[in-house]
């Protein structure tokens, strides 16, 4: 009987055993933790995008199926596709025509890029270890963008994904630079630091900055610390306390004379074809030369589109319009005009420009019995650029530029008892073209091509109604450079870089009056030659970058030998900072001098003018900058201290106002100072606080025997400023102060002598600290599938503050009158736009 039992309890055990394993071998389990059992069992590598597999779990298949079996139960239990592809490759995927996937790998070596960037409208992922991704695709019309740093970008259609296998895309390398970000988001999205020193804007990755609704090149590159504009134009901008002249800007690698419609308030170049934007303050790559305070060069988007692209916009001073054309599957264009408004309707903004930019001149008051009537103002500006790939190591591209500003109005005066009426005006026109030709004979060898043809033009015609008088006044730059480039890249951490440039520059002059007759023409030319050569380096863990090289230069019309050398150099540390040290030495050969404040109407009194090598000499510069930053979990750090000093400066450059005006002297400014930036960001905010402090100094021997304050020499800036992003809306505000600009006072007791104003020491006193505050929106949504609007709105100078910009003394009929020039009051800006 005992035997029985015990028979018995044992058959219940096997039973219960039975089926508690029966019960485990039924347990879900992640597919995740399935396809990796499977790996191990099989011996093969299944590829696919985690968030498709991820929180599917199911029954793992049964231990006696074989691989098909496996494969064919789980797409059967879990709606996917498990595909092999090799003998033992095995792709995951959707079953649905929206998923596309491919192996990123190196074009020459065939090796696979990891995180490299895939993206299309809505979506992006990266690349695996092996150089896969797997990406969903919102709207096939839309194409794949595919990126890797250091390999040219390409874009492919949905229907080149068509197929079973995930297909190869094979990327080129591109050795053209060693620069890698620093700093991203260094002050906002879209603004960064590079390992050279140099800081670059990418307005594809843009948020906003205060007051500004549009991505203005030459304001935005105002809020980096260091650079400002003593009377708020961007054709003033002052980096490091210099002046507009010493500033190098180039649009896609064309030197351009000419930076501001209405005179200075808004930038010539239009911000929807202009994607790119790089600044240097220190640290100049060899292959330029000009620029000896600083360089702004702008690019437009260098890919061939596959789609057709467009945007139309106005604004409260104009209307614009850009379009992005592909011509096949090797060549696009992009095209972009803008026009002011002002001969439909008058808006206040307009209106606020145009007093500005007419204070205290002749358009503004005239003298004695003439008043003024039917002023107008209108510019335009067209632009364009043609990319054609000739084979996949041969790459055309042209470019070109138009801009156009006038301003004219009528003088009338009753003269013999009948009104006369005659018409004065101002025109700025600047027109300029460029090919480039670009090949890459390997992977570690390119050439580049550049010529380039860039023409300004500054007329103006003053009529004296009274003295029936006509005063023609021109000033014309004409320049072609050509400019050969070879970069070769001996492996991914060392390379060379080297070339040959050749400039020649044709300045003229013209004064021409009608009554008496009178007529001045004077035209200069200058040639230069430069040959530079540059060696860069990144260390193998990339926490260590240098470039140094050397430019060496000569002057065909002054038998003239100027060697320049150029250095950056950062070095990462500790993880979360970086020491960086910039140097270099400098030359221009082109400067703006004034001859009578009111030249030109006293609207744009400056005029381009050729080094001579004797009262206007060519103008050298030596400087060095050494800074560190502290980057983690949203802070940011950085401070740079600096040392300029540039010699070759004429007083006619630097707009005296004073006892200096007329006099003309040669000699040289330092500037020592530093520049702070305190950014913090939290998810979509960012904030900031930058302070910079300068000592720019003038040294005269003609004017005095010490030095003085520079006309540019505001000591103290101060900026806050706060960005925030939310779903489809970008709200930015900023505060801005400075120290006033140097001004010269009265001698107190003694104004006059000898029929001339008495002035104190120069630039003694200083104007009323400058306070303004600017806010900005934007507004996105879709209205379909393809097409977009953007509303914006801004206020500049919230507080309608009064800043005193300028101040200066005049003497008329023995009794001296004091000038204030006052900045732009409140001034509203609205935008709508239309991308499609």
């Amino acid at each position: 009987m005992k035997k029985r039992i015990r028979k018995f309890v044992l058959i219940i055990f096997l039973i219960s055993f039975s089926g508690l394993r029966s019960q485990n071998s039924n347990e879900v389990k992640p597919l995740v933790e399935i396809v990796s059992i499977l790996e191990t069992k099989y011996q093969v590598q299944f590829n696919y995008a985690e968030d498709i597999v991820q929180n599917i779990v199911i029954k793992e298949p049964n231990e006696t199926f074989s691989l098909e079996e496996s494969l064919a139960y789980l797409q059967k239990a879990t709606g996917l596709t498990f595909t092999i592809i090799s003998s033992n490759i095995v792709l995951i995927k959707p079953q649905t025509n929206k998923f596309v996937c491919g192996y990123i790998k190196d074009k020459e070596t065939l090796l696979p890029l990891t995180t490299a960037t895939i993206q299309t409208q809505g979506n992006a992922t990266t690349s695996d270890k092996n150089g896969f991704f797997q990406l969903k695709t919102e709207d096939i019309s839309q194409p794949i963008e595919i990126r890797y740093l250091g390999y040219i970008a390409v874009y492919e259609s949905y229907n080149a994904f068509e197929g079973e296998e995930c297909k190869d895309i094979l990327l080129t390398p591109n050795f053209q630079r060693l620069t890698e970000v620093l700093i991203s988001n260094y002050i906002v999205n879209g603004i960064n630091k590079i390992n050279n020193g140099s800081y670059e804007i990418n307005f594809s990755d843009f948020d906003i900055l205060p007051g500004l609704i549009e991505a203005d090149v030459l304001q935005s590159v105002q809020s980096l610390p260091g650079i400002q504009s003593i009377n708020e134009t961007v054709s003033n901008i002052n980096i490091r306390g210099g002046t507009h002249d010493q500033n190098l800007i180039l649009w896609d690698d064309i030197k351009m004379y000419q930076s501001g419609h209405f005179f200075g308030l808004i930038s010539v170049y239009n911000p929807q074809i202009t994607e790119h934007v790089s600044v240097r303050k220190n640290g100049s790559n060899v292959a330029y030369t000009d620029g000896v305070s600083g360089i702004i060069e702008m690019q437009t988007n260098r890919r061939i589109n596959s789609k057709f692209k467009g945007i139309v916009g106005v604004n409260l001073t104009n209307a614009n319009a850009f379009v992005d054309v592909p011509l096949g599957n090797k060549s696009s264009i992009q095209i972009a005009a803008r026009k002011s408004i002002s001969d439909l309707i008058e808006t206040p903004t307009y209106k606020a420009f145009f007093d500005r930019i007419s204070q205290n001149t002749e358009v503004e008051d005239n003298t004695g019995s003439i008043t003024n009537s039917d002023k107008s103002f209108d510019f335009y500006d067209t632009s364009l650029r043609w990319i054609y790939k000739i084979s996949e190591k041969d790459r055309l591209r042209l470019n070109f530029i138009n801009v156009y500003n006038k301003l004219f109005f009528t003088e009338n005066a009753i003269i013999n008892e009948q009104e006369e009426s005659r018409q004065s005006s101002l025109s700025q026109f600047s027109v300029a073209g460029s090919l480039n030709y670009e090949r890459n004979w390997s992977k570690k060898l390119q050439t580049f091509f550049e010529i380039y043809e860039t023409d300004y033009k500054l007329k103006s015609i003053n009529a004296n109604i009274i003295d029936s008088q006509q005063f023609l006044q021109e000033n014309v730059v004409s320049e072609t450079s050509t400019k050969f480039k070879v970069n070769c890249s001996f492996n991914d951490r060392l390379q060379f870089l080297g070339g040959y440039h050749f400039v020649e520059t044709e300045v003229t002059n013209l004064d021409d009056v009608d009554n008496p007759l009178f007529r001045l023409l004077v035209s200069e030319v200058l040639r230069a030659h430069g040959i530079f050569s540059e060696v860069g380096y990144k260390s193998l863990n990339r926490n260590t970058h240098f470039n140094i090289g050397i430019r060496y230069n000569y002057l065909e019309k002054f038998n003239k030998t100027i060697w320049e050398p150029r250095l950056s150099f950062s070095y990462k540390f500790l993880d979360n900072f970086t020491w960086e040290i910039q140097g270099e030495y400098k030359h221009q050969n082109t400067s703006q001098v004034i001859n009578f404040q009111n030249d030109f109407l006293g609207i744009e009194k400056r005029r381009w003018q050729l080094s001579n090598n004797d009262d206007i000499p060519v103008i050298q510069s030596k400087q060095i900058s050494t800074g560190i930053s502290y980057n983690n979990n949203g802070w940011l750090f950085n401070v740079e201290g600096y040392y300029k000093k540039v010699r070759g400066v004429t007083a006619q450059s630097q707009g005296f106002q004073n006892q200096y005006e007329f006099v003309k002297s040669i000699g040289y400014y330092d500037v020592k100072g530093f520049d702070v930036l305190l950014r913090k960001s939290i998810s979509n905010l960012n904030a900031w606080l930058s302070y910079s402090y300068m000592d720019n100094n003038y040294f005269f021997k003609e004017f005095s025997s010490i030095p003085f304050p520079s006309n540019f020499d505001v000591t103290h800036v101060i900026t806050l400023g706060s960005a925030y992003k939310l779903k489809n809306l970008k709200v930015s505000a900023g505060f801005n102060w400075h120290t006033g600009k140097p001004t010269t006072p009265l001698l107190g007791g003694g104004e006059i002598t000898d029929n001339e104003v008495n002035y104190d020491a120069p630039n003694s006193e200083n104007l009323k600290d400058y306070t303004r505050l600017d806010i900005s929106a934007i507004y996105d949504f879709k209205i379909s599938e393809n097409t977009k609007v953007n509303l914006g709105v801004s206020v500049w100078n919230v507080l309608n503050r009064e800043n005193e910009i300028n101040s200066f003394y005049r003497l008329n009929e023995g009794t001296i009158n004091e000038t204030v020039q006052n900045s732009l009051g409140i001034t509203p800006n609205a935008v709508i736009r239309l991308i499609f």
